[in-house]
């Protein structure tokens, strides 16, 4: 029994969710609240890292789901404490470590939304991406060369310094980036100061990238574009990481390198045979059959061989098509009354019951699920004083 639910509501899964489930769940809201897409979204960022460190560790999160946040903070498991969000983020996306942030810019991460056929097939995708670039005309130095002068505002340290009282004798210093240099200490007068880019330094400029999805690629696969990220002076360009996001298909669900889908069959199909036909997701059509007297019961599975999806780096080489059959029986009063003595005769013979004197005769009746629903959320039932009925109610046939 989970204690609490905080962190799975955070990345919207079931406390009984998988791990590849918890995954998904935090590639999709990562992306979505990352400081870069969402500045003001920077807490939110925050709480949905914390959850996905302690549920992507099975110790934690099992302490997690016995005994709360309470336990994690007293376990000495606390969530977020030894990490910051950005090294889970990068850690997760492969963004290297502090280390390397600082010899290299920031990498770039996109999800590409993509379509069942587009990974059983391949395909290339054309996508467009402002990047940051060196400007051309004052090659990344800002302004006029030998013109930059020590930063007034900052006194050259790139940071100033406020003094605030919070209280009697209690002051408190406050130390940010100097909004005039940007951090740097140095900076142009505005008649020395480039006019492509304005002294930034860095142009904004339209990148089209050819996105190439392999056959057999997998949901939450990296696609990445070396040194393609975001330029600036004196740093290595960062990657564009694509990370793939497939969308749910309506017949197939894919299941590693097999591919599951639902067939329904009606009864006479299932107890005589019957010839269907299945669209693939390269557009051929398959010819499957059950010869008579084979009997598909209600939940029997089937496979098809060297139908599913292609190996990745492997495409000749394919998984299962596994078909899951739901057997769809007839209305009730479908066959006159007096032909049902026929279609016995045709049937296997049914069981033959022992019925004693002493045994009570009940009616079936239909489910009132719609009573059920009330009963368990407690609409169902009157004021403390009076009796309360049983859950499940039947209706009056």
């Amino acid at each position: 029994m989970v204690r609490e639910t905080g962190y799975y509501d955070l990345l919207g899964v079931s406390p009984k969710a998988s791990p590849d489930e918890i995954k998904k769940a935090y590639r999709k809201l990562a992306l979505k609240y990352h400081p870069d897409k969402n500045p003001s979204e920077g807490e939110k960022f925050k709480l949905i890292s914390q959850a996905y460190e302690v549920l992507s560790d099975p110790k934690k999160r099992d302490l997690y789901d016995q005994g709360g946040e309470q336990a994690i903070k007293e376990g000495g498991m606390g969530g977020g404490e030894f990490s910051s969000p950005m090294d889970i983020f990068n850690m997760f996306f492969g963004g290297g470590g502090r280390t390397q942030r600082e010899r290299r810019g920031k990498n770039v991460v996109h999800q590409l939304g993509v379509t069942l056929e587009e990974i059983y097939n391949g395909s290339t995708r054309k996508l467009g991406l402002q990047k940051n670039v060196i400007c051309e005309k004052c090659e990344g130095y800002g302004g006029k060369k030998g013109a930059l002068e020590k930063c007034s505002t900052c006194k050259g340290r790139g940071v100033q310094i406020q003094v605030q009282q919070i209280g009697p004798g209690m002051i408190q210093q406050i130390q940010s980036m100097c909004s005039d240099c940007h951090g740097q200490g140095e900076r142009f007068n505005s008649k020395d100061r480039c006019k492509n880019c304005n002294g930034h330094k860095v142009e904004r400029k339209k990148k089209i990238l050819e996105v190439h999805i392999d056959k057999g690629m997998k949901d939450g696969q990296k696609i990445i574009f070396h040194g393609e990220g975001d330029q600036e002076p004196g740093l290595e360009p960062g990657d564009v990481i694509i990370v793939l996001d497939q969308k749910d298909h309506p017949v197939f669900k894919r299941q590693d390198d097999n591919l599951i889908m639902k067939m329904q069959i009606k009864l006479v199909e299932a107890l005589c045979g019957f010839k269907k036909t299945i669209r693939t997701l390269d557009n051929r059509m398959l010819i499957i059959h059950s010869p008579p007297g084979q009997v598909i019961k209600h939940g029997d599975i089937k496979c098809i061989q060297n139908e599913g999806m292609p190996i990745y780096r492997d495409p000749y080489d394919k998984g299962l098509l596994i078909i899951q059959f739901a057997v769809e029986f007839p209305e009730k009063h479908w066959l006159p009354e007096h032909m049902l003595p026929e279609l016995e005769r045709l049937l296997p013979m049914r069981e033959d019951v022992m019925i004693s004197d002493d045994m009570e005769e009940v009616d079936l009746c239909e489910m009132d699920f719609e009573s059920q629903r009330r009963s368990y959320s407690g609409e169902a039932y009157e004021e403390d004083e009076h009796p309360r009925g049983g859950g499940v109610q039947c209706q009056t046939q």
